[in-house]
């Protein structure tokens, strides 16, 4: 997928728990990568395969795609954004988070508790870091790559996802323009699920600061941290339920 993945599991588990977590990423990044052409999201994009060619699994992010599409308004929209494979389909604004959240369902099946995975930035924790000890997530500053802009505490399920411009430049479409959009620096989500987190994060960096409005009136379980460009931070009020600095 492009990224570090990190796993750090506070239980005393079989290597079988992480070795079903690694194979499911990697069949993840072979069935949904838009940076492999010969990848079956690939092949579906650039129209070298049929919507009945694709599995069940695939079909199920369509339409998790197309849900997203019709509840943020167009924001979020997989089906004009620019691929690595030369197609405008690129579902990897939710399948990061879903493929994230599945993971730590298998942890889970295996008896895992307590743990952190921290793909590229975006975190999905269950239980704690230690007695009484809740996961602490750094939201790194736009500018200011040494420094946090926020801290995040988290105990139990929950999971946080920021999209932003700094390792990737302006890279997150408007889909009412075609063009990246740069009015916000850094948008950060946090939630019950990481699938949905990730998708937010980008449809609230689409729609800017509007958009924590759109997100206390459609969704209250999920909370936003945003900075704009010129440095000023803004949140919905439930997000100061999560953080510690």
């Amino acid at each position: 997928m492009g990224m570090a993945v990190s796993i750090d599991i506070r239980d005393d588990l079989a290597n079988d728990a992480l070795i079903d977590v690694l194979d499911w990423l990697r069949h993840v990044d072979e069935t949904f990568s838009t940076h492999k052409p010969d990848s079956p999201i690939s092949r579906f994009g650039t129209g070298d395969a049929t919507l009945d060619e694709m599995s069940e699994e695939i079909v199920t992010v369509l339409e998790l795609c197309d849900d997203l599409c019709e509840d943020t308004g167009g924001a979020f929209n997989a089906y004009v954004v620019p691929a690595p494979n030369g197609s405008h389909f690129d579902p990897s604004g939710v399948v990061k988070g879903w493929a994230i959240e599945r993971a730590a369902e298998i942890l889970e099946s295996h008896g895992a508790r307590n743990f952190c995975i921290n793909a590229g930035g975006d975190v999905a924790v269950r239980g704690s870091a230690g007695p009484g000890a809740a996961w602490r997530i750094g939201i790194r500053h736009p500018d200011q790559p040494t420094k946090s802009a926020a801290v995040v505490a988290a105990v139990g399920r929950l999971a946080v996802a920021t999209s932003a411009t700094y390792e990737r430049g302006a890279h997150i479409i408007d889909p009412s323009t075609g063009e990246p959009t740069a009015d916000l620096a850094s948008v950060t989500i946090v939630g019950p699920d990481l699938t949905f987190a990730d998708a937010y994060a980008t449809a609230v960096f689409v729609m800017g600061v509007n958009g924590l409005d759109w997100l206390v009136e459609n969704h209250p379980d999920y909370a936003a941290f945003i900075i704009t460009r010129d440095d000023t931070a803004l949140s919905t009020s439930n997000f100061a339920a999560h953080r510690i600095s």
